[in-house]
């Protein structure tokens, strides 16, 4: 712990009746609303406040009424991710947040096996200066994920203060607010029923640690996905007898987002992504059903055939409803085409 405030230009607070008998933390938060009272919390502790001219290092300490508050903020510190200067596609960007259409491929953050070359790699050298700090050091903040070979619409905060606003809408998964995620997938068969929600709890699998497994009651995580049919391959033609589904696309709205969580439940429901080898490894033998252009076209997909098309949120500096929707990229699209000629 630092002996002497953080040598930096600091800020003056006077703590009125509003803030007076809550712990100097909390006192802080409200009185410099867009830093988290985790960040505060640290500072802190590493000797940025004065309390009446004198150094305050205990975050539960209570204040009173007329405490004058030195807060001292010390700059971001680099990240520890090195930046790298991926092309991105670009949809939106402003001083708190960036949208991505993320390429199939690219892993979102740096982990075991994926050191660089990642997307936060790509932001660090693509935002630089703009990034003004997560919890203290100057990285993008990642509030979702997307697998690495799922593409598609990603948000990710630049400041503490979008950090913390937007990654109260994800936890929250939409339930009181304005946050939408819609993903299309190319599935095995077709699903009987036009619509319907999956409510399955998911962990990590004991077998297979790379997977996620649907368990009972009382055990793993709420996982609740929404599916709509939007397409059949081949069709179901009025005044026809019903023929077998080789293929769907099913539109996948998620009221939470686990590790895997659509790829699993699909899977669940009899009807794995087309191209997911490790969860529809079963099914892979109904590739040699499909037209020959469709089979081409599904070993180039070469991956799930899942994609991010809708992301919809609240802007948590503005307030604005945002809404950005992604066409699938080629690959898919190029599979959809050859699936709508069976």
């Amino acid at each position: 712990m630092s002996s002497e405030p953080i040598e930096a230009e600091g800020t003056t607070l006077l703590v009125t009746a509003e803030q007076a008998g809550a712990r100097l933390d909390k006192a802080l938060a409200m009185l410099a609303g867009e830093i988290s009272r985790a960040r505060l919390q640290q500072v802190i502790r590493e000797g940025g406040v004065c309390l009446n001219g004198v150094l305050a290092s205990d975050p539960s300490r209570k204040v009173a009424e007329g405490d004058e508050l030195a807060l001292v903020m010390p700059a971001a510190k680099p990240a520890a991710p090195i930046g790298q200067a991926i092309p991105l596609d670009v949809v939106y960007e402003d001083d708190a947040l960036i949208v991505i259409d993320k390429p199939a491929g690219l892993v979102v953050h740096p982990a075991g096996g994926h050191e660089d070359g990642t997307l936060v790699n790509a932001l660090i050298a693509h935002c630089g200066e703009s990034l003004s700090g997560i919890g203290g050091v100057r990285r993008p903040g990642i509030v979702h994920r997307l697998d690495k070979d799922t593409s598609g619409l990603l948000v990710v905060a630049k400041t503490d203060k979008a950090h913390q606003g937007l990654a109260k809408q994800f936890a929250d998964h939409g339930r009181t607010g304005p946050l939408e995620r819609a993903y299309l997938a190319l599935v095995w068969g077709a699903p009987r029923r036009p619509h319907g929600t999956i409510e399955a709890a998911l962990e990590r699998s004991n077998r297979n640690r790379e997977k996620m497994a649907v368990v009972g009651e009382g055990r793993g995580r709420e996982a609740i996905t929404h599916f709509t049919l939007l397409e059949r391959y081949p069709p179901l033609l009025r005044g026809q007898e019903e023929t077998e589904a080789l293929a769907s696309l099913i539109e996948c709205r998620l009221e939470t987002g686990r590790t895997h969580q659509i790829r699993v439940h699909m899977s669940h429901l009899g009807h794995p992504l087309l191209g997911d080898q490790l969860y529809g490894s079963g099914y892979m033998t109904k590739a040699s059903r499909l037209p020959e252009g469709a089979r081409d076209a599904l070993t180039a997909l070469g991956r799930q055939a899942l994609h991010a098309a809708v992301l919809g949120f609240e802007h948590p500096v503005t307030g604005e409803e945002m809404h950005f929707e992604s066409p699938p990229p080629a690959d898919f699209a190029n599979l959809q085409t050859q699936l709508a000629v069976l």
